[in-house]
């Protein structure tokens, strides 16, 4: 590049270095919301992330973005760019049109009702009460949909859903992804049907005793050191909190995890840390030359939630892994000394109808996303209102999983999602169900002799597969260009399918 284009590219990678760092120390505000903030804290919160949302947002607004851009786009020079340069620039000059669209007032109101939402959903999920919840979830869902309204035409989507989706994961639509859930939901509903028909049924009780929290501590940190996130040396760029709701938050040299506790459950806190463990995985092993860079982010929330489910799943719910892991966690927890490893595995892998999400089994839990995705939907197309979600969502239960929902709390207001404004969020959990089985029978492929290692305690090869594959690509494609390149092929739920059905025909003997 000449020194002209060469000046005018680094100007503006400088300024969407600010806009990077800036949205990290909103990440850590919103941690520490959810960790270590006291209760009566919420409304001064609302005012800080107001106003950083405000800045942030002059800053991807600036109108030198705009000239920068034109400056490069116009050059004679401009197709002698690089692979790395030309994504840089479609991912600002994208970024730019949908926050210049935006009025800076609406995104001042969004960040402060997210807040305030998020604070009253706690206390109404506590006396189990949608309606002390309700007022504010409209208000932030008439906000969100004034966003997506004007999203959806710079963005060129078809309907305001999909502006919204397209937040999450790049260039997916509502019809692929309903075609795609179809598929999946066709392929569920016989797997389901015949493991309820069988006639042995492993049971959970081994789960049900009780662990000290502090022993659990310790089971999170054989976890975490076991999967390679570090949180304990002096370099350590992770650590692990408390929460309601596990969530990971940060970027490259700081990335925190969260999980909660209980006594009587202590496999909950187990599969959070793993779950939670794959996103910040994924978040440290991104190319540190292109931190600070758009090409420098994940790419998607799917991919996100496919690394996550894959640790989760796919790792965390094999016998390999139990093989070495279990006698680990034995020694580290006496009162666990009683575990043995094959009614352990069934246990952990108990296929059963249930009512929250995030405690469901791997082979239900993609119809309680398909439920959120159909309603979201519905909401954003003027089909049901908010005031209808309790006894529509309730519906859907009964029709897709078969139970009854007892209250509002163990319903509609089980996740914090809508609460925290994410909508066009969910899919990309089922999403990520899907691209995981692709990763899966491609890992395959190129390792066969993966799951044996795994049994060994060896977690090299496939950390170093996804390293190379999936997280070091950054976010120079789209999520269904990425998938097709780490695995040969499209966005496809059929490996899933085959993964679910081979592992859980062993496991119940049909």
């Amino acid at each position: 590049m000449t020194n002209n284009i060469n000046s005018a590219y680094r100007e503006l990678l400088s300024k969407t270095k600010d806009a990077v760092v800036l949205s990290t120390a909103e990440g850590i505000i919103h941690w520490d919301m959810e960790t270590y903030m006291p209760p009566n804290a919420v409304e001064q919160r609302s005012q800080q992330l107001a106003l950083l949302s405000r800045i942030h947002h002059k800053l991807g607004t600036a109108p030198e973005i705009r000239k920068l851009l034109n400056i490069i786009q116009t050059s004679a020079e401009y197709q002698s760019l690089g692979q790395v340069e030309k994504r840089n620039l479609y991912l600002i000059d994208k970024s730019y049109r949908e926050q210049t669209a935006l009025p800076e007032k609406l995104v001042s109101d969004l960040a402060m009702q997210e807040a305030l939402t998020v604070n009253v959903w706690k206390k109404a999920k506590v006396q189990k009460n949608f309606s002390l919840y309700k007022a504010d979830l409209q208000k932030l869902f008439d906000l969100s949909k004034q966003a997506a309204e004007i999203l959806m035409k710079v963005k060129e989507s078809k309907m305001p859903y999909e502006a919204l989706i397209d937040n999450f994961e790049p260039k997916m639509t509502s019809e692929t992804i309903t075609k795609t859930f179809n598929h999946l939901l066709a392929g569920l509903k016989p797997l389901i049907t015949n493991i309820e028909g069988c006639q042995t049924k492993p049971t959970n009780q081994i789960l049900n005793q009780t662990v000290p929290l502090e022993n659990q501590r310790k089971i999170t940190q054989l976890i975490t050191g076991t999967l390679g996130y570090d949180t304990a040396s002096l370099k350590a760029g992770g650590r692990v909190d408390e929460t309601e709701h596990p969530f990971t938050t940060g970027y490259y040299d700081d990335v925190r995890i969260t999980t909660h506790y209980y006594p009587n459950n202590f496999a909950s806190s187990i599969f959070s840390e793993l779950h939670e463990s794959g996103h910040a995985l994924y978040e440290q092993n991104l190319n540190p030359q292109w931190q600070y860079q758009p090409v420098g982010s994940t790419c998607s929330y799917g991919i996100h939630e496919s690394q996550s489910r894959f640790y989760e799943n796919i790792i965390g719910r094999s016998k390999e892994f139990w093989t070495d892991f279990l006698p680990k966690i034995k020694q580290a927890t006496p009162n666990l000394s009683n575990l043995q490893l094959d009614p352990f595995i069934h246990a952990i892998n108990r296929v059963e109808r249930s009512k929250i999400r995030i405690e469901a089994d791997e082979v239900t839990y993609s119809l309680h996303i398909i439920i959120r995705f159909e309603l979201e939907r519905d909401l954003f197309a003027g089909k049901i209102t908010v005031d209808e979600l309790p006894e529509v969502w309730n519906q859907k239960y009964a029709d897709y999983l078969g139970v009854k929902i007892e209250n509002d709390s163990e319903g509609v207001m089980q996740d914090t999602h809508w609460a925290s404004g994410l909508y066009g969020y969910f899919p990309s959990y089922a999403l990520g169900n899907i691209y995981s089985g692709q990763i899966t029978s491609a890992l395959t492929k190129d390792q066969p002799d993966w799951r044996r290692e795994l049994a060994e305690g060896k977690l090299e090869g496939v950390n170093t597969w996804l390293k190379t594959n999936i997280h070091s690509k950054g976010d120079l494609y789209d999520p269904e260009e990425l998938i097709k390149l780490a695995t040969g092929t499209p966005l496809d739920s059929e490996p899933y399918l085959q993964y679910l059905n081979k592992k859980y025909s062993s496991l119940y003997g049909f």
